[in-house]
C-alpha cells in the first residue's frame, strides 16, 4: 500500500494562541449603539423637547437638573440600605448612574436589575444574597412611591381624576391579566416540585437578608429614606420643570399627577418607559388642571432633562464598568 505523503504545514509559532472574540469590548460599544438607534427613533420628539427648554425660565431648569442628580443619590442609599456589607460608595453611585441609561435602553428594570445585580455579584455577594437584596430594592421602591402617592392624594383628593390615566376599558382586561398571571404561577408552584423548592429557598433567603437589614438602623434608614425620597425627587423635578414652562397647576397636584402616571406605566414593559410615560403624564397633568398644550410641552421637555441629556453619559459610563470589571 503506498504512503500518501502531505504537504508541508507551516509551524504554529510558539505562545500564539488563537484569537477570542472580544466579547467585554463589544459589550461596551453596545449602549452607545442602543443610545444611537433611540435617539434616531424618537428624534422628532428630542427636537420638540430641545426646542422647549430654549423657552423656559433657566433658574427653574436648574433645579430639575439638580433634584434628577440627586435621584442617583437617592437610589444609591437604597442600594445600600438593602445589603448589610458596605458597597465601594464612588462605584455604587457610578452604577446608578449607568443603571439609569441600561434602564432606557431594555425593558423597564430589566437594565438596572442586570446592572445592579452584576455590580452585587461582583462585590462579593453571592447570587442568591444578591437577587434577594435586589428584591428588597424593588419591593422598598414600590411601597415608597406608591406610600407618597396615597398620602398626596388624601391630603389632596381634589388633585386630579385617576381614571384618565389608562385607556378606557383598560381596567378590565389588566385585572383579568393579573388574575391569570396568579393562577398560573400558583399552579406552577403545586406542581412543579422544582420550582416550589427554588421559590421557598428564595424567600428563606430573602428575609433573612430583610431581617439582618432592618437589625442595623442605619441600613434600614438608607433603604427607606431612599425608597421615599427617589419618587419624590422625580416628583420635584416635574414641578421645577412646570414653573420653568408656567404651568398654572399647583406644585402639590402635579407631584400627584406624577405619581399616578408612573404607578399607571410601571404596568407597561416599554423600555424605560418611553412613549408610555409621555403620554401617561400628559393625561394626568391634563387631569389636574393644565392646558394640554402646556402640559405636552412640560413632559417633553422634563423627559429630556432626566432621560435623554444623561443618556449618552450614562452610556459612557456603563462601557467604562464593563472594561473596568466593575460589573
Amino acid at each position: 500500500m503506498t504512503a500518501v505523503h502531505l504537504p508541508d504545514l507551516p509551524p504554529v509559532p510558539e505562545g500564539r494562541l488563537p484569537r477570542r472574540v472580544p466579547v467585554r469590548r463589544i459589550l461596551c460599544l453596545l449602549p452607545l449603539l442602543l443610545v444611537a438607534v433611540v435617539a434616531v427613533q424618537h428624534r422628532a420628539v428630542l427636537a420638540e423637547g430641545f426646542a422647549h427648554l430654549g423657552t423656559a425660565r433657566w433658574p427653574w431648569l436648574l433645579v430639575a437638573v439638580c433634584a434628577t442628580c440627586l435621584t442617583w443619590v437617592a437610589a444609591a442609599c437604597t442600594r445600600q440600605g438593602a445589603v448589610v456589607e458596605r458597597l465601594p460608595p464612588g462605584r455604587l453611585l457610578a452604577t446608578q448612574f449607568a443603571a439609569g441609561a441600561a434602564n432606557h435602553l431594555l425593558p423597564t428594570g430589566l437594565g438596572a436589575s442586570a446592572v445592579n445585580l452584576r455590580f452585587m455579584t461582583v462585590c462579593g455577594l453571592s447570587l442568591a444574597r444578591s437577587s434577594a437584596a435586589l428584591a428588597l430594592y424593588l419591593l422598598a421602591e414600590a411601597v415608597g412611591r406608591v406610600g407618597l402617592l396615597a398620602v398626596l392624594f388624601l391630603a389632596f383628593p381634589d388633585a386630579l381624576r385617576l381614571d384618565g390615566l389608562l385607556p378606557d376599558g383598560a381596567i378590565g382586561p389588566l385585572l383579568l391579566a393579573a388574575a391569570a398571571v396568579v393562577l398560573v404561577a400558583a399552579g406552577v408552584l403545586a406542581l412543579v416540585r422544582r420550582v416550589r423548592a427554588t421559590v421557598v429557598s428564595f424567600l428563606r433567603t430573602a428575609l433573612g437578608e430583610a431581617r439582618s437589614v432592618h437589625a442595623r438602623p442605619s441600613r434600614a434608614l438608607a433603604l427607606w429614606g431612599g425608597a421615599f425620597a427617589f419618587p419624590a425627587l422625580q416628583a420635584a423635578g416635574l414641578v421645577a420643570v412646570g414653573r420653568a414652562l408656567g404651568l398654572s397647576v399647583p406644585p402639590a397636584h402635579l407631584a400627584v399627577a406624577y405619581l399616578a402616571a408612573t404607578v399607571a406605566v410601571a404596568l407597561v414593559p416599554t423600555p424605560g418607559g418611553l412613549g408610555s410615560v409621555e403620554a401617561a403624564l400628559v393625561v394626568a397633568l391634563v387631569a389636574a388642571g393644565g392646558p394640554a398644550a402646556v402640559a405636552t410641552a412640560v413632559v417633553l421637555a422634563y423627559r429630556i432633562i432626566t432621560v435623554w441629556l444623561p443618556l449618552l453619559p450614562g452610556a459612557l459610563t456603563l462601557g467604562a464598568l464593563v472594561r473596568r470589571k466593575v460589573i
